[in-house]
């Protein structure tokens, strides 16, 4: 492998020796919104970007944030990477990480911009829906595959923000203040798994600063860690305006800069930097090294050997990937009385109730929105599923309050001007006296249908107006008076089942003691909507967990009652390891609903656990049976914990060190072998369905 690097880099080299300096500089900035410049006498083409955590964005003009407006940019819309994450299975992160890279060679780009991988310290950030989890070996176990799915197809992954970039609150310009070893110990281990074991080609450096350096320009995050300690070879791209300093970016282990703006000549990596190597305060073998790198991608990507995979978009393989990640990512977070699945036949009327019953949500999120071929609603795929002989009637019972214009321009071309500094857009604000009276009508005309159906289903919880790029929300509420309307329809009809799309969690108490049922549904993809339907009907055994912890307040988060959030200058994460679920266990905090949760319409059993070693690699084994009349999925959780002086400590903490999800029939049994990683000396193994339900502990 290293003499292959090698061979890269030489022949590379070379080739970047026959360049003049301004087809060099031309290379390493944009020269369009998502493009560099290429040189044609050397047959050297331009590299071509485009946004992606949850498909290919849309076409823009060259030089400005307007829609080219053809008919020929949709693409197959898949499921945020919260709900990727929630389906625990390695398998479905490749597939979609597949059709992710089609579609991107399909319509002609280079680099695909993601997956988004950075740990949600807050369940407040607004870019939540585009990472995975809060925890580290979680992500890094998800985005290797990812990372080769999409790489498959000679499009280059790029994985974003490094690092420590967990809010949206002055993104570009507030300062992390953490440990050095936390640093290493808990925000870089996913980034390292995919670049050095998923082989990603390119990274994304953040918009924040990190030991008083922007993460774009950083010596000791770029130069340090990425090159020196870690040895990698890829390409680093700035996020869109993320680099403010030519001579900090030259010397940095930057590569590639792109920004929102069209004056491309006056990027810092193009006229600024050539007057700078003019002047002799940078050297050019900088730019020469980074020329080097971009021409071992394009050889990677074999775009100039004429060998190159052509992929293609919205193919029926991949809306069927795009189904079966969205039907295992649904969890079932509460089901009390077993009212589900529901059932589909011996009735006549059913109610949706709820905005998001009726909502697509593939238009908005900031740079995650895409233009989808199609996307099933809840209210669609309920309907479709139960057909024509059943009466199924909407209600919109609340009103979101969005007023999303369609316009010709992008919210991205004044981002440089706000800085991102975060309206807290997913709040609950005052309303006026008229929204009052028009979200009083809708809930009176909800709670007076629901009386003569025979099941209603309320489809709420939180859209892209809160889970979007450049807002952080306030707090976990939920907007538009839900609570009110969740709480007086259980009241009316307490067999109410509860359904919640979002991308972060929300805030239940005020109702969750009434609820028997609840499901969570994340933004689901096109497919979404058939998926739901699917669960709730019983057609799918619902298998997603939770990929995080679900406060009962944002208040019980340690990014907020230990340490520091949405400050705009210095943000303090005062709480070290302490996040997520490690700070819920070493301090006896109770979640609403844990990391890992997710309940069946089986159940499963665990007997007979032990280690076995085989060579270097240590592996969890134990019996897993399913005990219902179902055919399921669980997902086998193993925990390692320190052995504390005392059991239940204050300050020790569990971490997730391997899992592996099992497809069982009825009563059938298999023996699951867990791959476990890192250091197990002196350690205890939990073993279980989350990180509250151990069944078996070693």
């Amino acid at each position: 492998m290293a003499d292959i690097k090698q061979e890269l880099w030489q022949k590379a080299r070379n080739l970047t020796k026959k360049l003049t300096l301004d087809e060099k500089l031309g290379m390493i900035h944009g020269a369009e919104l998502f493009r560099t410049k290429g040189v044609e006498r050397l047959n050297i083409p331009p590299l071509t970007m485009s946004d992606g955590p949850m498909g290919v964005r849309q076409d823009f003009q060259p030089d400005k944030w307007i829609a080219i407006g053809n008919t020929d940019d949709y693409v197959t819309y898949l499921p945020c990477n919260s709900a990727l994450a929630a389906t625990w299975n390695r398998k479905l992160a490749e597939e979609e990480g597949s059709v992710l890279g089609a579609e991107a060679r399909g319509r002609g780009k280079d680099i695909i911009l993601g997956p988004g991988i950075n740990l949600k310290r807050s369940p407040l950030c607004g870019r939540n829906f585009e990472y995975f989890s809060e925890d580290p070996f979680l992500t890094g176990e998800m985005a290797i595959p990812f990372v080769q799915g999409v790489q498959r197809w000679d499009v280059a992954a790029c994985v974003k923000h490094m690092a420590v970039n967990n809010q949206e609150t002055e993104r570009l310009w507030m300062e992390v203040e953490i440990d050095d070893q936390v640093l290493r110990d808990l925000y870089l281990p996913a980034f390292h798994e995919a670049l050095i074991k998923g082989g990603a080609y390119s990274v994304m450096g953040a918009y924040n600063k990190l030991y008083g350096e922007h993460c774009c320009e950083s010596q000791y995050l770029l130069n340090e860690i990425l090159d020196k300690e870690w040895g990698y070879d890829g390409v680093v791209v700035s996020d869109w305006g993320g680099v403010h300093d030519t001579q900090a970016a030259a010397n940095s282990r930057l590569d590639l800069e792109m920004s929102v703006t069209s004056d491309f000549d006056e990027y810092c990596l193009a006229l600024p930097l050539k007057r700078a190597i003019e002047e002799g305060r940078v050297s050019q073998e900088r730019v020469d090294e980074k020329v080097t790198r971009i021409l071992m991608l394009m050889t990677r990507l074999h775009m100039m050997d004429g060998d190159r995979k052509t992929g293609a978009y919205n193919t029926e393989e991949h809306r069927r990937t795009a189904l079966n990640v969205a039907r295992e990512s649904v969890v079932l977070l509460k089901n009390d009385k077993g009212r589900l699945p529901l059932p589909s036949r011996g009735i006549k009327k059913v109610l949706v109730v709820g905005d998001n019953g009726n909502r697509v949500h593939s238009n908005g999120g900031g740079s995650a929105e895409i233009k989808a071929l199609y996307e099933i609603t809840p209210l669609m795929g309920i309907r479709k599923l139960l057909g024509g002989n059943v009466k199924v009637d909407y209600v919109k019972g609340y009103d979101s309050g969005s007023k999303k214009e369609d316009s010709e321009v992008n919210w991205q071309e004044s981002s440089l001007q706000d800085g991102g500094k975060g309206t807290n857009m997913g709040s609950c604000p005052g309303q006026s006296r008229e929204l009052e009276m028009m979200q009083e009508a809708l809930r009176r005309e909800a709670l007076e249908m629901a009386a003569g159906y025979d099941q209603v289903i309320f489809v709420g919880g939180l859209n892209h107006d809160q889970d979007c790029e450049g807002n952080d929300r306030a707090d976990m509420r939920l907007p538009y008076g839900q609570d009110r309307l969740i709480k007086e329809l259980l009241l009316a009809r307490p067999d109410t089942v509860v359904v919640m799309e979002a991308g972060s969690p929300v805030e239940m108490e005020e109702w969750i003691g009434m609820a028997d049922s609840l499901v969570w549904a994340w933004y689901g993809g096109m497919e979404g909507g058939t998926a739901l339907a699917e669960v709730l009907y019983g057609q799918v055994n619902p298998s997603g967990h939770l990929p995080e912890s679900f406060y009962k307040t944002h208040k019980d988060c340690s990014a907020h009652c230990v340490g520091e959030f949405g400050n705009k200058d210095f943000v303090k994460y005062r709480e070290g390891m302490y996040v997520g679920y490690r700070y819920l266990d070493a301090y006896h905090i109770e979640p609403r609903f844990c990391f890992g949760h997710g309940l069946s319409y089986t159940t499963f059993s665990y007997h007979g656990g032990r280690v076995v070693t085989e060579g270097e690699d240590t592996f969890l084994s134990c019996l897993v049976t399913n005990t219902g009349s179902r055919k399921g999925a669980e997902v086998v959780q193993v925990y390692v914990r320190p052995v504390g002086e005392e059991e239940g400590a204050s300050g020790l903490f569990q971490e997730l060190r391997g899992f592996e999800k099992v497809f069982l029939k009825p009563g059938e049994t298999q023996m699951v072998f867990v791959k476990l990683q890192g250091d197990l000396e002196g350690a205890r193994i939990a073993v279980g369905s989350s990180s509250r339900d151990i069944r078996i502990l070693l």
